[in-house]
């Protein structure tokens, strides 16, 4: 009797170590960018990968341009990024479906984030930053053939990658440098109004989920104009941005309110008065509304309103006195979205 027990011991240790020494690490990115920082690729590279149970992903971080890995379970209302899961899980927490499993927003240029996939399924994987991001892990039981190996993964990431961000159709901005401004007043078909295009991307459908690219900047940076008249930043990014003068409000996200000294106009746009170039104006959330779908409410039109804070895509800024009045998008300062209004007599 001792035998066959230290035999059936022996077997079963023999099963999980033989389990364990067959899972697999595998590899895969979490957004990208051009080296200017200008134009940002928003989406798990590849989008769709096929595993075995027992295996994991890593995630790499390579931009500072934030982004989260996030399973929702099935069903879940989709959260916002600062409520979460609610909060976050562990780097190499199980993901069944069963419960959310969420990374956070990771600003940390490099970071990994890994999750461990036990049973068999198709699991979506979300962006909880960027609404337009998402892709796809087919955990296949270990008896199941892979139909793809790491070296094609990394293979297919590249390709996605060099085709966001080099954009063959050319219809989103491809190059940033010395020559920027020439170029970003060339893409701004308002370049001497006094309308900024706030931004620009396109969305890219693939069968394991959204990409999409957004160039991160003020398609006129600088612009001139006289005293008491106004300028319009208009949103044609599929990401959001704010207009942002002076200090930026703390823990600034897209829930912030505009500054309260910022009205509505009576088409829904957003508008301010700055006399100063010591003013603090914040635009609030400038993007479009989310994509209508069948079961979702339908995303209201903007009203003459700044309370609650809406889908807006406009933002107006009329300017009383002369001087230089430099301002940034809250979010993404520090990729180089940055402009200046030179307002003369």
């Amino acid at each position: 009797m001792r035998r066959i027990l230290t035999w059936l011991v022996w077997l079963c240790a023999t099963i999980v170590f033989s389990e364990a020494v067959h899972a697999q690490s595998w590899q895969a990115i979490a957004g990208a960018q051009t080296r200017d920082k200008a134009v940002q690729a928003l989406a798990f590279l590849p989008t769709e990968v096929w595993i075995h149970a027992g295996d994991s992903i890593t995630w790499i971080f390579p931009t500072p341009e934030p982004h989260s890995v996030t399973f929702l379970k099935p069903g879940q209302v989709r959260p916002s990024f600062v409520a979460g899961c609610p909060g976050t899980t562990l780097d190499g927490s199980p993901f069944d479906g069963s419960a959310c499993v969420n990374s956070g927003r990771v600003t940390t240029t490099g970071a990994t984030y890994t999750v461990t996939f036990p049973s068999p399924g198709n699991y979506r994987l979300v962006c909880l930053v960027h609404v337009n991001m998402t892709g796809l892990v087919h955990v296949l039981d270990p008896s199941e053939p892979l139909p793809h190996d790491q070296d094609f993964y990394s293979d297919q990431a590249a390709v996605q990658r060099h085709d966001l961000l080099s954009d063959r159709d050319r219809r989103v901005p491809r190059k940033f440098g010395e020559d920027a401004g020439d170029d970003l007043e060339e893409a701004n078909p308002h370049a001497h109004s006094h309308m900024v295009v706030t931004g620009t991307g396109e969305l890219v459908s693939t069968p394991g989920g959204i990409q999409s690219v957004s160039v991160m900047r003020f398609m006129q940076w600088s612009i001139t104009i006289h005293a008491g008249e106004t300028v319009e930043w208009d949103s044609s990014d599929v990401s959001g941005h704010t207009i942002t003068f002076g200090q930026e409000p703390p823990d600034v996200t897209p829930q912030t309110p505009p500054s309260a000294n910022v009205f509505a106009d009576a088409d829904g746009a957003r508008h301010a008065i700055i006399s100063s170039t010591a003013d603090n104006v914040h635009s609030g959330f400038i993007a479009q509304a989310a994509h209508e779908r069948v079961g979702v409410p339908q995303a209201p039109a903007p009203v003459a309103q700044t309370q609650p804070p809406g889908a807006v895509t406009r933002f107006r800024v009329t300017f009383t006195n002369p001087g230089t009045y430099p301002y940034i998008c809250a979010f993404h300062d520090e990729l180089g979205m940055r402009g200046q209004v030179i307002v003369l007599p």
